[in-house]
């Protein structure tokens, strides 16, 4: 229903009219029927007798060797048609596509693209594309269309003006609302867009399961961002899986890709917040066996896949991004990630001096020499010249020459010497150089590749002891940083320029635990090492060594473990206002001032509330969050609310605590305790 005129000019272009255009760009925002359209162009094309090569760009990785390998029968077959979708997730590929691709297909082949990103003006410019291209914007339905398509599926007038009015022309919406009855007919009450809704239509479209392991199978397809059987076989074991991968398969909001299993965007987010809302703990698990199956994924991968496997891990935190959006999961575009090669060199000292100065550079050139195999360097396709380049170093002893070449690893190896001694076989790794000269360490498509390698490295690792890693962008990246459990542990001098140091200890809590935790929606490992407050002040506002957000994560950490002592031992809080200097008991001090603000939260009603909910969540350590709401006789809804701010009143309430004098910079015991 709708979309005559768009139709009209795919029908011409599958007639072989002598005046139609070669190439077809559908463009609109998501759930705007661009999909809907490309079927439609494969079931003309299929009657009209010809080969439809179909193409999914959300897992070509802007690649333009993937785009050739996956068109290649376009380009032997005369009269195919080549349909790609979600254009939008490799268009920097837009002139090579159109100045080099298109110029190989096979004769009378023809191509629609479909993105949510207008085409490039040059197709319209060029005087051989001019002729042979058509810009098809899709805009929403209008409140006709949209009628009609309602009317056609069944609705009725009485409901169908609410849904037009909330659909704003949108196919998507305006088919899923069609799919259920919304409201009973001759009803009063107006339709409602609320989640709830939402959730009813979803559960209505997807009908009956036919079993527990079935709807487990959406759960995890709504969390993973693609689902093979392997990611699915981790979650639910092999019976299960042999049962519903075949039936997922079928399900009419689910695509079939070569990369796995995909719903559709609206019903992942509904079926993820219907999750959320009805069952929060198996939420959180479903969450936290997806993110250690992708763990596996990204060990077991190959090291070009390595990358895709850590971007589809980050697809989990995608609703975690801050305001700036430091971190774009989606983007794999067309640059690649290579090892260092000798002809490299140059191009990375000059890099190295535009970037961070002549100072950057000596230091370098130190560890080119010393560890070339450290350094990937990063260039976009088809080009030779490197953009960026980033180095991982391994270090497993203090040498002196590196002492001296680098001051960021002299003062490394003293914060280590003094806080985390290594033991016998540990190492400790430090992300050196993260350098992309004229958008230095800002978002950027090679910032998210050196991320994603950094990532990678600490997945695959084994041995590992201490994790660091330096920015001079420190305080776009703090927060960022904070939210992965790293710290800032020094800020040094090189050449003028303060380079800022976060790390972490993996002895504390290993790789496997720390995408176990980083998975749960209402926790955070906290897993730093104790900060050293730079020159820059990394000391957060409430006057202590540590930034905000690692002391409330400590604070959440010591309840958890409130009933194995031991941990406290390596607890962030040892080094923050709450333990007195030189004390001869640092954990008893700890425990000593978390108890007393326990106590302090009982001088009115609401903090009755809040110490008893930390207190029959934690002290009295009830086997689940579900058993802690039974203890207190109220509903988990309730209870849920009631833990929230307790948390809250108790950081505030520690923050608030009186230090008697300031902590020492560098703790007295290792992180073993």
């Amino acid at each position: 229903m709708g979309r005559e005129p768009e139709r009209a000019v795919l029908d011409r272009m599958l007639s072989g009219a002598a005046d139609a255009p070669l190439v077809a760009y559908l463009h609109g925002p998501g759930g705007i029927g661009k999909s809907s359209l490309l079927r439609y162009a494969a079931r003309q094309a299929e009657l009209a007798g010809r080969r439809v090569v179909h193409i999914d760009a959300r897992f070509l990785d802007a690649d333009p060797r993937r785009l050739e390998e996956a068109a290649a029968l376009a380009c032997a077959e005369p009269g195919a048609v080549l349909l790609i979708d979600t254009f939008e997730r490799c268009q920097p590929l837009e002139p090579w596509l159109r100045d080099t691709f298109l110029l190989r297909l096979a004769e009378g082949a023809l191509v629609v693209l479909a993105s949510r990103v207008a085409p490039d003006a040059e197709w319209s410019l060029d005087p051989g594309w001019a002729q042979l291209f058509a810009d098809l914007v899709l805009r929403p339905l209008d409140a006709a269309q949209s009628d009609a398509l309602l009317a056609a599926r069944g609705v009725t007038a009485e409901q169908r003006g609410a849904i037009v009015a909330f659909a704003g022309g949108s196919p998507l919406v305006l088919s899923l609302a069609a799919s259920v009855p919304v409201a009973a007919p001759g009803a009063s009450a107006p339709w409602k867009p609320t989640g709830d809704v939402l959730t009813t239509l979803v559960e209505r479209l997807v009908g009956d399961l036919p079993s527990t392991a079935h709807r487990r199978a959406l759960e995890v397809v709504a969390q993973a961002y693609v689902t093979r059987e392997s990611l699915l076989r981790a979650v639910l074991g092999d019976e299960d899986t042999a049962t519903v991968f075949p039936w997922l398969r079928q399900l009419p909001y689910v695509e079939a890709t070569p990369e796995g299993l995909h719903p559709h965007d609206a019903v992942r987010a509904t079926l993820e917040a219907d999750l959320r809302w009805r069952d929060p703990e198996r939420y959180d698990d479903v969450r936290v066996r997806v993110s250690v199956a992708c763990l596996q994924a990204v060990r077991s991968a190959s090291e070009d896949d390595a990358l895709v496997r850590v971007a589809e891990w980050m697809f989990l935190f995608r609703d975690q991004d801050g305001p700036n959006d430091l971190y774009d999961w989606r983007a794999h575009p067309h640059v690649e990630d290579t090892p260092l090669q000798p002809g490299d060199v140059p191009d990375v000292l000059r890099m190295a001096e535009e970037a961070e100065g002549p100072a950057s550079a000596t230091v370098v050139a130190h560890w080119l020499n010393r560890q070339p195999r450290a350094f990937r360097v990063y260039r976009y396709a088809g080009s030779s010249a490197p953009v960026a380049f980033m180095a991982i170093l391994r270090l497993e002893a203090p040498l002196p020459e590196d002492r001296s070449a680098d001051p960021v690893i002299a003062a490394l190896w003293d914060h280590v010497e003094a806080a985390a001694p290594l033991g016998q076989g540990e190492h400790l790794a430090i992300r050196r150089f993260a350098v992309q000269p004229g958008w230095h360490q800002r978002p950027s498509p090679p910032m998210d590749l050196i991320s994603r390698r950094t990532i990678a490295d600490e997945m695959r690792t084994r041995g590992r002891a201490i994790t660091f890693t330096v920015f001079e962008d420190a305080q776009r990246w703090r927060r960022y940083l904070a939210d992965a459990g790293l710290y800032e542990v020094a800020a040094v001098d090189v050449g003028g320029r303060e380079q800022h140091v976060f790390g972490r200890d993996w002895r504390r809590e290993p790789v496997e635990q720390w995408v176990e935790h980083r998975a749960r929606a209402l926790a955070a490992p906290v897993a730093a090492l104790a900060g050293v407050p730079s020159a820059g002040g990394s000391a957060d506002e409430f006057g202590d060594d540590l930034p905000r957000a690692a002391f409330e994560e400590g604070v959440v950490e010591a309840l958890r473990t409130w009933r194995a002592p031991r941990e406290f031992a390596t607890s962030v809080l040892l080094h923050s206002h709450l333990v007195r200097q030189g004390s001869a008991d640092p954990v008893a001090d700890l425990r000593s001032a978390i108890t007393t603000a326990l106590d302090a939260l009982q001088v009115d009603p609401a903090g009755v509330k809040a110490h008893e909910a930390l207190t029959a969540t934690y002290i009295a350590a009830s086997r689940t969050h579900k058993a802690a709401a039974r203890r207190l006789g109220v509903p988990y809804g309730t209870y849920r609310r009631h833990l929230a701010l307790a948390k809250e009143r108790l950081i505030e309430q520690l923050l608030r605590h009186t230090a008697t004098v300031s902590v020492p910079s560098t703790p007295c015991s290792s992180p073993e305790g």
